[in-house]
């Protein structure tokens, strides 16, 4: 039956309209195979996209109602992350103007490969990365895509409970006023990890379909806005640079009397050269920079789903929404790198709030953004705990129905395995550096080039055509900088120099 699998050819197309040159790139028995299996995929899916009641659901079976702005801004929050703590550090350890070319490039070559997402996708109709990623190498391709997605979400979990391991203690340290560190349990970071994620974290992922996804991923985005406010009127107000013993200061000594007493005991030379900033620097911990870098940019995974939603949908649209978005975090993260940077120069942690902590425990500007942070991440690991089941689900129980024990001991084995990472892992620059040298160069570079290359018909686009040979030399740079940066912070592991700021 050739006239019916055109016409669901026809559907799949992301605008609605029919492309010219459209191929089946599979057998009708293949492609009615590979609908039905979609139509009984699981119900896990359901919280993200609700399909039209009035029509059969294929793959982009969707009535888009998100104007151009709200999809500017619901993609933002996709880019926006933790990642943003950890670019001062990556900054004191290239310099400004190395920093701001590799942020430039990495940002540059993000929104290159949304655009091959998006040529791939208008292609053959789908909205999900794991489906490119079958439609380009069967089986292997969707579960290479939802493996990369899983490691890249659980990354950012055990980046998002690192910060309350890490944050939390301090906060309630300042709450109750306690001026010396102790060993009680409620200042305990690995207890209190586990407190929150069974009290508030395992509930909310536990649940069936996330409807406060829209208000807590706004509630994110303005903190971490809040918190570059905080970062650049803090880079006015702190010294340089801190005295040995200026934690202990409380509010009843000035600082700025305390620290002018303090800079006369002090070399004037020696102060000069740690408080000059330096615009070009390597050494072994540039390795984490550039896969700090690419961590924070990884958004391909939801730039399908948000695509869908788009109302009158294109491709130039989307990519316009894509570029804008990548403009604005772009400005974002430069500026919170720079003037964290700025306040600490090479004293900055591998985790910026928690080095505020050397100026003043009891700040209270300070105080309210760990706040703010700790709330919005608290909300954002069930967020992204959900595709991670969902990927789980597919892989392993794609034609089971919906059950409610396998839902909930999938989540309870996520968490209990991200807490212990976070419990034994130094500190988050690990967590970073990993996650971002493996997981996040394929989501970026790898797959978005390889599932171009394949899916792209080779009547369009020959094999030897410019834009085919572009794609492949950008898959080989991605894996060049995982193999780079993998091996130099295996290196660095395994020689025992790394800097393990931030460890508690």
């Amino acid at each position: 039956m050739e006239a019916p699998l055109q016409t669901e050819m026809v559907e799949l197309v992301p605008n609605g309209k029919h492309s010219e040159g459209l191929h089946p790139v599979t057998t009708p028995a293949a492609g009615n195979q590979r609908v039905e299996g979609t139509r009984r995929s699981s119900v896990e899916g359901e919280g993200f996209l609700q399909k039209s009641p009035s029509k059969e659901p294929h793959f982009t079976d969707f009535e888009g109602k998100t104007s151009f702005g709200v999809s500017v801004f619901n993609l933002s929050n996709a880019i926006m992350g933790s990642g943003i703590l950890g670019l001062a550090f990556a900054m004191a350890n290239t310099g400004i103007i190395l920093f701001l070319f590799l942020l430039t490039a990495v940002a540059l070559l993000s929104s290159y490969s949304i655009h091959l997402l998006l040529k791939s996708s208008g292609v053959v109709g789908i909205r999900a990365y794991e489906q490119l990623g079958y439609r380009a190498f069967g089986t292997p391709g969707k579960l290479a895509a939802a493996l990369a997605i899983t490691l890249q979400n659980i990354g950012a979990m055990s980046s998002y409970l690192y910060i309350i391991k890490s944050e939390l203690p301090l906060v309630i340290q300042s709450f109750l006023n306690l001026e010396k560190e102790t060993s009680d349990w409620y200042v305990n970071g690995n207890y209190l990890v586990i407190l929150v994620s069974v009290t508030i974290i395992l509930p909310l992922a536990l649940m069936r379909q996330l409807g406060y996804l829209g208000y807590s991923s706004g509630f994110s985005l303005s903190c971490m806005v809040f918190f570059l406010i905080a970062v650049i009127y803090k880079k006015f107000h702190v010294p340089c640079p801190l005295p040995p013993n200026f934690v202990n200061i409380t509010g009843n000594i000035s600082l700025v009397e305390f620290v002018r007493e303090e800079m006369q005991l002090q070399r004037e030379t020696d102060a000069v050269a740690f408080c000059t900033p330096r615009y070009f620097t390597l050494n072994i911990q540039t390795a984490y920079t550039i896969p700090i870098m690419a961590f924070a940019f990884v958004c391909h995974p939801e730039v399908l789903p948000i695509y869908t939603e788009l109302k009158d949908p294109s491709r130039r649209k989307m990519q316009r929404i894509s570029n804008l978005s990548i403009a604005v975090m772009y400005v974002m993260y430069f500026l919170a790198a720079l003037f964290g940077y700025l306040t600490f120069y090479d004293g900055v942690e591998s985790e910026l709030l928690h080095t505020y902590s050397k100026v003043d425990p009891f700040d209270v500007l300070i105080l309210c953004v760990r706040v703010a942070v700790l709330t919005a991440v608290t909300l954002t690991v069930p967020i992204v705990l959900f595709p991670v089941r969902r990927a789980i689900q597919q892989m392993m129980f794609q034609s089971q129905e919906f059950s409610w024990p396998r839902h909930t001991l999938i989540a309870i084995i996520l968490l209990t395995c991200i807490n212990l990472l976070v419990i034994f892992a130094p500190n988050i620059l690990g967590i970073f550096g990993i996650i971002g040298a493996t997981s996040a160069p394929c989501l970026i570079f790898i797959f978005p080039a390889i599932f171009y290359f394949r899916i792209m018909p080779t009547e369009k686009e020959p094999a030897r055509s410019t834009p085919k040979i572009l794609a492949l030399c950008f898959a080989v740079l991605g894996f060049l900088l995982m193999t780079m940066s993998l091996s130099f912070i295996i290196i660095d592991w395994v020689s025992g120099t790394s800097q393990h700021e931030g460890s508690h």
